[in-house]
């Protein structure tokens, strides 16, 4: 389940049948009431949605507001983008938005509009640089990435059969694959040591994809499938053109269908970083088996208007996902209003008011609401991958556990939670070491700042308790499992090696130093009365 040690070795021994969906990390099953009214599937899926909503319902039942409930929980946990709200409801209710023909009120081609997936051809050939006009007839369009991952798993693997993915990853994929297909997902492990071929934490590797792939052969699991989230959610790693020819190069090896998720495509908020799309590559391996993901979510600021958009060659698999759309469609006045929101091309060819209005505030706000929330983690001396993709940070609260377990991990998240704070553990995205979070910082100022003092209360408070617990018992075992700490991963920069002295800019090295001091006995041992 969720409990026991933070070693990898440990993690990785478990049988690959008890790491494959593990929904137990945030409940205990024991303590569930089964319902007499729903099947086995139905109860299942019950303790499902208990194991990983928690935190999300208490937000609902408690969620912050300036005026009517300040002392209400403020959310650093799910990923949206609460920036551009202004943007939005603006260019949403201009008047060629409320278009109502006769065709938007009636049943649609299942797979979407014809105009909807023109547009949304054009759009992905323009923001992915795809080397050819993409075809509208490869586009499918449904009620979200979440229908898209279900409709893609059920069909392309049977029932217990396994897609591959590496950790951490964002946990609702889980869901989406497993409760509707009953398809299990195989873990590529991934850590933050920087040893052998990996040259920054949490890097995925060829080498760690055949690892765990020969692993899941070797019990008898059939892999139909790798999943690749690019930029990466929860890491924020932009993958090099060179690094996505080896995954898909991996997979074509292997026969896998290969679905890459671009849902931060846009969401990319720094010049020095450069997203490359799947769609931009000259020549894909194994055009029949890659199947691209976006969708308006995340990258446009609306993930309370349900859509996303699949990308594929193959006409066999859009096919079969297109008679599982009648389950997931996308009501006709809101294809209308997508497809006028992506052709907003102005008087240039280039969609204008996405470009000259829309993305560059989106940027410039999501850089200013990055740069607050990880100077006040320099601030505390939390270590940090500091990337430039997404709306998230991800952080190593680490020397807050003081036996490095998950049950501590978990502790220490209803902490945060108690404290009217919701952010992710690690846990949920089935980090193999505990003690890693994700925060999102992509809100509006004075919630990222009472939302960062209400953590620096927590982790002083529990800093407190460390020292004290230490005096009374010190704790060998603890020492051990940080000796390599973080502090190769402390302020990484967004995709190249760990930062050095020679190459930090004063700001780091500041963090870094103040890091060292915290997290070392140097102060306790050189006092002033030992020097005198």
């Amino acid at each position: 389940g969720g409990g026991g040690g933070g070693n990898l070795q440990e993690v990785r021994a478990r049988p690959l049948a008890e790491r494959r969906v593990d929904v137990h990390g945030f409940c205990n099953p024991r303590d569930f009431q089964r319902s007499p009214y729903l099947s086995a599937r139905g109860n299942f899926a019950t303790i499902f949605r208990g194991s990983t909503e928690e935190g999300y319902e208490a937000y609902h039942a408690d969620k912050y507001d300036e005026d009517k409930n300040p002392n209400g929980i403020i959310n650093f946990g799910t990923s949206e983008n609460k920036l551009c709200f202004d943007l939005m409801s603006k260019r949403l209710t201009q008047t060629d938005m409320n278009l109502v023909d006769p065709p938007l009120l009636q049943y649609p081609d299942w797979k979407g509009h014809m105009f909807l997936r023109e547009e949304v051809a054009q759009f992905l050939t323009y923001y992915c640089k795809a080397p050819a006009p993409l075809k509208a007839e490869n586009v499918i369009v449904l009620n979200g990435c979440g229908s898209l991952f279900s409709a893609l798993a059920t069909v392309l693997c049977d029932p217990g059969e396994a897609v591959l993915i590496a950790t951490p990853f964002y946990g609702g994929i889980t869901q989406s694959v497993f409760l509707y297909g009953n398809v299990k997902l195989v873990y590529a492990y991934l850590d933050s040591k920087i040893t052998g071929t990996s040259t920054r934490p949490f890097q995925l590797t060829v080498e760690k994809l055949e690892k765990a792939l020969q692993d899941a052969r070797a019990e008898g699991v059939t892999v139909r499938a790798l999943i690749l989230l690019n930029p990466q959610n929860p890491l924020g790693d932009i993958y090099s053109l060179s690094e996505l020819r080896d995954y898909l190069e991996f997979a074509k090896r292997h026969e896998l269908h290969v679905i890459v998720d671009e849902i931060y495509m846009l969401s990319v908020f720094d010049e020095s970083a450069t997203f490359h799309s799947v769609l931009g590559m000259d020549r894909l391996p194994d055009p029949q088996r890659t199947h691209v993901m976006w969708g308006i979510t995340k990258d446009f600021a609306v993930s309370g208007i349900r859509f996303g958009t699949l990308y594929t060659e193959n006409q066999d698999v859009a096919n079969a996902v297109a008679s599982l759309c009648y389950f997931h469609g996308v009501c006709g006045p809101v294809q209308h209003k997508v497809a006028q929101l992506l052709r907003d091309r102005g008087e240039s060819v280039a969609p204008y008011w996405i470009n000259q209005v829309y993305l560059r505030a989106n940027h410039a706000r999501l850089k200013a609401a990055h740069t607050y929330v990880t100077d006040e983690l320099k601030t505390l001396g939390v270590p940090f991958l500091n990337r430039n993709a997404g709306f998230f940070v991800w952080i190593d609260f680490r020397k807050y556990l003081r036996t490095g377990t998950f049950e501590e991990e978990m502790l220490l998240w209803r902490r945060f939670l108690d404290n009217k704070v919701l952010l992710s553990c690690g846990k949920a995205f089935e980090c193999s070491e505990p003690g890693w979070f994700r925060i999102i910082f992509a809100d509006k100022t004075h919630r990222l700042q009472l939302g960062m003092q209400r953590i620096r209360k927590v982790l002083e408070e529990r800093e407190q308790e460390i020292l004290a617990e230490e005096k009374e018992q010190p704790c060998q075992s603890d020492q051990d499992g940080k000796a390599d700490s973080t502090d190769e991963v402390i302020f990484v920069s967004h995709h190249q090696e760990p930062t050095c002295a020679g190459s930090s800019n004063l700001g780091d090295l500041i963090g870094l130093l103040q890091q060292q001091m915290r997290s070392s006995d140097w102060l306790q041992k050189n006092t002033a009365e030992q020097f005198a």
